[in-house]
C-alpha cells in the first residue's frame, strides 16, 4: 500500500531552507534502577559486556540455523509486473531537464513525497525449508521515500528536482550489516514454514515481520514521517530524505502505530491508534498538536485483534473500525494464515469521545465487511457520517484468478470489488444506514481528499481507478493491483438520472480520468491552491509508470482543463 503527501513551502533559497522541519531532540532513556552490585567498581561494565557476548553468540547459532535451513529465491515478475521492480538507491538530488508542459505559475512550491515497498535485496522472496514454502506478500519490502522538489526562481522559472532514499529502521540496518535476506516470510504460505518463520523472527529480532514502514507518509506539526502498522513512525529528513529517528511520542507510546492517523480540526492535534497481537488488542491515543506529547492513551479492550489500518476523526469524535480482518497467531498452529477475514465473524464502528475510555464508545454493529481506507469522517446533526472503500472479504495478499467471475472473464467478481460506502451513525437512536455510493462500473482505491477538510463536511474526494484486467492479465497465481487513471467524486451531487446506473442505486456523480494503455498510476494525492478559495481548486499529482518504455513520470495537474504536466 502506498500513500504519498505533498508539502508547500513559502519560499525555497538558494539551498532549499524548509524552515517547518525542526531539528529531532535527542532520545532520552529513564535511568536503570539501580542495585547494591552497581556500586562495585567495573560489575555494570562487566554485566553489559557478558549480557552482549550472550546475544552475539545467540545471534550467530540463530543465524547459522536459518543460513543452514531456509533458502530464499527471488520471486520472478511477468513483463508486465516491472512496475513493481525495485529500484536503485539515488540519494543525491537529480535534476530533472525532460518536462512536458508548464507547471501553472500559481502552484505551490514545495515536495511532493511518496513512500512504498522496495525491497532491500532485489527482489521479494520464496522460503523453502523442511517446514515448506512460505512467501512474501506485495506489500512486504523496505521502505523508500521519493521525493519531488519543486523551486521557482524570481524571474518565474521552474526547477524540479528527484531523490529517492531508503527507511533506516532498525531491521533495514539489521539486514544492511548482514548483507543478505534475513527475515522469514510469515503471512502466506504453508502452515508449518509460516509458524516456523514467525518463532523464528521473534527469537531473532523480537517482532514476526520487518519494521518497513513503507505504507504511509504523513505530516504533523512541521514535521514528516513514515510508517507501517508493525512498528512506531519514523521521522524523514525533507532536506535530505535522513531518517532522523523513531518517534515515540515522548515515550509514552509502545505500540505499533497506524499508517494512517488523522488531525483534528481546528485544535491540530495527532489520533493515533495501534493494535498488537496479544491485550490490549487496540490503543488509542491523542498527541499534542506541537507533536511532543501523548496527551491520552487508552485501552479499548476488544476481544481480538483486529487489523485496524485506519482511525477517523471528526471534530469531536475518533472514529473506530472494527471488522473481521484479524491478526491471530494461534490459527497457524491449525494451519490457517496469520492475517485472515472472517465473513462469519461481527462488524462494528465506534464513535469514541475525543478523550473517552473503552466505556465511552458508542458501537454500532454492521453488517461484516473490510475497509483499509477511509474517505473522511463528520458530524451532521445527530449523525455521524464515515465514508470509506469497502470490500467485503480481504484482498491484503493480493488479487488472484478465484476473485474473477469466471475463467474467461477477466471482471472482478462482485464480491471483490472495491466501491464507496456511507454509514449514517445516528447517536441519538442507535440507527445505522448503510449503502454504496458508487457504481460497479469501476473500482476505486486510495481516497484522497483536500485535507483541510478532514473530519469536517466536504464534497469532493479522489481516488485511483483500478485497472482490474491489467491487474489480473497475469494467469493463475497471486498477482499485484494497478491503477488506470483517477475518478473525482462529487459526494453531494447525484448521478443523472438519464444515467444507467441510477436505475438501480442511489449513487453519487462521478468523473473519471483514464491514462493511456499501459500507463498505471500510484501515490495520488490533492495539491491545494493556497490561493483558491473553493475546496477542489487545486491538483491531483502521482507517479505514473509506463509499461512499454518503462519509465516512470511525476504527473500534475491530472484533472486541470489545460491538460497534464509530465516530468521524467
Amino acid at each position: 500500500m502506498v500513500v504519498a503527501a505533498y508539502m508547500p513551502v513559502s519560499s525555497l533559497g538558494q539551498r532549499m531552507s524548509f524552515p517547518r522541519i525542526r531539528p529531532w531532540p535527542a532520545n532520552t532513556r529513564p535511568a536503570a534502577t539501580s542495585s547494591p552490585m552497581a556500586s562495585v567498581p567495573y560489575f555494570k561494565e562487566l554485566q553489559q559486556q557478558i549480557t552482549s557476548k550472550l546475544a552475539e553468540a545467540s545471534e550467530r547459532l540463530l543465524d547459522a540455523f536459518v543460513d543452514s535451513t531456509f533458502t530464499f529465491s527471488n520471486q520472478s515478475l511477468r513483463p508486465t509486473e516491472s512496475n513493481f521492480a525495485p529500484v536503485d538507491e539515488i540519494g543525491e538530488l537529480t535534476t530533472i531537464l525532460d518536462i512536458e508542459g508548464d507547471i501553472p505559475a500559481d502552484f505551490p512550491e514545495g515536495v511532493y513525497i511518496r513512500n512504498g515497498s522496495n525491497p532491500q535485496f532485489g527482489a521479494l522472496h520464496n522460503v523453502d525449508s523442511v517446514f515448506g514454502r512460505s512467501e512474501n506478500i506485495w506489500v512486504e519490502g523496505e521502505g523508500m521515500v521519493h521525493a519531488v522538489y519543486f523551486s521557482k526562481s524570481s524571474m518565474g522559472t521552474w526547477s524540479v528536482q528527484y531523490a529517492n532514499r531508503y527507511v533506516q529502521s532498525d531491521t533495514f540496518k539489521f539486514g544492511k550489516r548482514r548483507q543478505r535476506p534475513f527475515a522469514l516470510p510469515a503471512a502466506t504460505g504453508e502452515p508449518t514454514a509460516m509458524l516456523a518463520g514467525y518463532a523464528l523472527n521473534m527469537l531473532r529480532f523480537g517482532k514476526p515481520f520487518q519494521n518497513y514502514s513503507n505504507t504511509s507518509v504523513f505530516e504533523h506539526s512541521g514535521r514528516v514521517y513514515t510508517i507501517a502498522e508493525n512498528n512506531v513512525p519514523q521521522e524523514i529528513d525533507l532536506q535530505n530524505l535522513d531518517t532522523v529517528g523513531r518517534h515515540d511520542f515522548g515515550g509514552d507510546w509502545n505500540t505499533p502505530c497506524t499508517s494512517h492517523p488523522k488531525v483534528v480540526p481546528g485544535s491540530g492535534e495527532l489520533v493515533i491508534c495501534g493494535f498488537n497481537l496479544t491485550k490490549p488488542f487496540l490503543m488509542v491515543g491523542v498527541v499534542s498538536a506541537d507533536g511532543k506529547n501523548l496527551t491520552h492513551k487508552v485501552d479499548l479492550k476488544l476481544d481480538r485483534c483486529t487489523f485496524c489500518h485506519e482511525i477517523g476523526v471528526t471534530t469531536l469524535y475518533n472514529i473506530i473500525m472494527d471488522t473481521p480482518l484479524t491478526v491471530n497467531p494461534r490459527r497457524m498452529l491449525r494451519g490457517a494464515p496469520l492475517i485472515d477475514y472472517d465473513k462469519e465473524s461481527y462488524a462494528r464502528i465506534g464513535v469514541m469521545p475525543r478523550y473517552g475510555d473503552a466505556n465511552s464508545v458508542l458501537w454500532f454493529d454492521v453488517e461484516p465487511f473490510c475497509t483499509f481506507h477511509l474517505v473522511n469522517c463528520h458530524e451532521e446533526d445527530d449523525e455521524v457520517i464515515v465514508r470509506g472503500i469497502r470490500v467485503p472479504p480481504s484482498v491484503l495478499v493480493g488479487l488472484n484468478q478465484a476473485h474473477l467471475t469466471s475463467a474467461n472473464d477477466q471482471g472482478t467478481d462482485e464480491e471483490y470489488f472495491s466501491r464507496l460506502y456511507e454509514w449514517r451513525l445516528n447517536l441519538k437512536t442507535g440507527a445505522v444506514k448503510g449503502k454504496y455510493i458508487t457504481g460497479k462500473d469501476v473500482a476505486l482505491e486510495f481516497p484522497v481528499i483536500n485535507d483541510q477538510f478532514a473530519g469536517l463536511h466536504h464534497s469532493y474526494a479522489y481516488a485511483q481507478v483500478v485497472h482490474s484486467t491489467a491487474s489480473l492479465a497475469g494467469g493463475s497465481g497471486t498477482v499485484r493491483p494497478k491503477f488506470g487513471g483517477f475518478a473525482k467524486l462529487y459526494l453531494e451531487e447525484a448521478v443523472s438520472k438519464y444515467s444507467e446506473l441510477a436505475e438501480k442505486e442511489d449513487l453519487i456523480n462521478v468523473e473519471y480520468h483514464h491514462l493511456n494503455a499501459n500507463q498505471f498510476c500510484s501515490g495520488a494525492t490533492f495539491v491545494p491552491n493556497v490561493n483558491g478559495g473553493h475546496e477542489d481548486h487545486g491538483w491531483i499529482i502521482s507517479f505514473v509508470h509506463d509499461e512499454d518504455t518503462n519509465i516512470s513520470q511525476n504527473s500534475a495537474p491530472l484533472m486541470d482543463p489545460e491538460g497534464p504536466v509530465k516530468w521524467c
